[in-house]
């Protein structure tokens, strides 16, 4: 996919787990059960010293595997790293907040950049520089309200919500009404990991939530 179809895929499948581990196998069993429960974006990120190791053994399970997940790659701080896991297969960039260069990195390899955000200034920043889909972040202290703020001087804006978001009924309804293309969903989608099946159980409802 180009950048744009990516960017068009993400806002297709808008649920996107958001995860690390260490251990290869914990996060391979993890890419793989999120797939078998229908998600079809997902963010690996980039918060220990073995990243890179095991998302090169992610993306070729993906690539085996689970041919039609977007699999990206989180927490990206430098263009250096970002140019590292974008020459692995890395389908998109993400990062806490904004720096120039990685939208440049990306910019030259066609890669979807979702930069993290805070202000509206931020927002116009990000866009300036590239990005055509920002990350609100974090989302749990700004606010679903904050979000359908947003909205009025910023109809088209794409928006991924990601920081403390529920994975609940309630929760996803909130911050879809309130005008978010996309849901970053982290350690609240991950707890009790003892059990995949139900794990992949829970997956399918929230998904269920979000059919038309």
């Amino acid at each position: 996919m180009d950048r744009e179809e990516t960017i068009d895929y993400i806002k297709q499948n808008p649920i996107v787990p958001v995860y690390y581990s260490p251990d290869t196998a914990v996060a391979l069993n993890i890419l793989q059960a999120s797939y078998e429960a229908g998600l079809r974006v997902f963010e690996f990120t980039c918060r220990g010293s073995n990243a890179i190791d095991v998302f090169g053994e992610l993306k070729k399970h993906q690539e085996k595997y689970c041919p039609d997940m977007q699999l990206g790659i989180g927490t990206i701080t430098t263009a250096y790293i970002a140019q590292i896991f974008i020459d692995m297969g890395a389908h998109f960039i993400v990062q806490p907040g904004i720096v120039a260069e990685v939208g440049e990195v990306c910019d030259r390899a066609s890669i979807t950049w979702i930069p993290g955000v805070m202000t509206p200034t931020e927002i116009y920043m990000a866009e300036d520089l590239g990005a055509e889909i920002v990350k609100i972040f974090p989302a749990n202290i700004l606010g679903s309200a904050y979000v359908k703020a947003l909205r009025g001087p910023m109809p088209d804006l794409n928006i991924m919500v990601t920081g403390g978001i529920e994975p609940t009924e309630a929760s996803l309804k909130e911050w879809f009404a309130a005008g978010a293309n996309v849901l970053g969903l982290g350690s609240q989608l991950f707890k009790n990991m003892d059990d995949i099946e139900t794990f992949k159980t829970n997956i399918n409802n929230l998904l269920s939530l979000i059919k038309p």
